[in-house]
């Protein structure tokens, strides 16, 4: 049964789901970006948060779903189970910066497309908001996901591929990237561009140099909260998740700005992207593709 929570307005965090493999430690954890967003902006108050994905039936994807029930996330009607391979990445810590090293290429995620279906659809028009990111596959869904949904962020990561923003931009509305390589005047500029294929507003996160957003009109920055830095896995997707929950709440771009920065602090001061460390056995099943 759908519970009543989800008549009330909130977010859908629709795709990737991988474990970070910590090669230097031997543990791995939870983590893609649709599935920290929706486990961090439940964290940081905002409630009403579901979670649609493709999850695996090995050991790595047995423990993501034992860390969504862990976390609140009890109703998986909206999970897909499957057998094969969960989405692995190698990493390591360094002076508490995540380098990554490889990965499988996101599993069978990639390999069985997720696709919206009615239940889907009623609970992404219910809850008005959507979250997805580039590595999700989801990109022939986006037309259907946005008619239903008011709202529908996006991240790209540190995608710079331009055919790829004309595919997909028409569809956003809050386009997030990465881009700590880009000084000011190029950050303006790429965000100008990114304007310029349809997305109403953009936010570029830049590590220690906080985050740049635009709606168009006005430029906000807003500059880091420090932290005691443990691990910065997961940092950028706790800002979106920040950002997400305050503005959903009806918080103005500059509070909802703040709260992610926030939450990008606090998300630094655990392991993992939102912990729940599990000793590894996969260190020899992963390819050598570059992540």
């Amino acid at each position: 049964m759908i519970s009543n929570v989800l008549s009330k307005r909130g977010l859908a965090c629709i795709g990737d789901n991988v474990v970070d493999h910590y090669v230097d430690q031997g543990v791995y954890y939870p983590g893609g970006n649709a599935l920290n967003v929706a486990v961090l902006a439940r964290r940081f108050e905002l409630a009403n948060t579901v979670y649609i994905g493709i999850l695996a039936d090995d050991e790595e994807g047995k423990h993501i779903q034992s860390c969504l029930v862990a976390e609140g996330f009890n109703d998986d009607d909206y999970c897909r189970y499957v057998r094969g391979e969960t989405g692995k990445a190698k990493v390591n810590l360094v002076d508490g910066d995540r380098v990554f090293v490889s990965s499988n290429n996101g599993g069978v995620r990639k390999r069985l497309a997720l696709r919206m279906d009615e239940p889907d659809l009623s609970l992404i028009k219910r809850l008005g908001n959507v979250h997805s990111s580039c590595f999700s596959y989801l990109e022939p869904e986006l037309p259907r996901i946005r008619s239903y949904a008011e709202r529908l962020s996006y991240d790209f990561s540190t995608g710079r591929d331009r055919n790829y923003f004309a595919a997909t931009c028409p569809h956003v509305t809050i386009a997030f990237f990465s881009g700590s390589d880009m000084n000011d005047p190029e950050t303006e500029a790429f965000i100008r561009e990114v304007h310029s294929f349809g997305a109403p507003m953009v936010c570029v996160t830049q590590g220690q140099r906080g985050a740049v957003m635009s709606d168009g009109h006005s430029i906000f920055r807003q500059g880091i909260v420090q932290a005691r830095v443990m691990d910065t896995m997961g940092a950028g997707d706790a800002f979106i998740a920040g950002f997400l929950s305050g503005t959903i709440q009806g918080a103005t771009v500059e509070a909802s700005l703040f709260h992610g920065a926030k939450s990008a602090a606090a998300a630094c001061e655990w392991s993992g992207a939102f912990g729940y460390p599990h000793r590894t056995g996969i260190a020899d099943v992963l390819t050598d593709t570059p992540a």
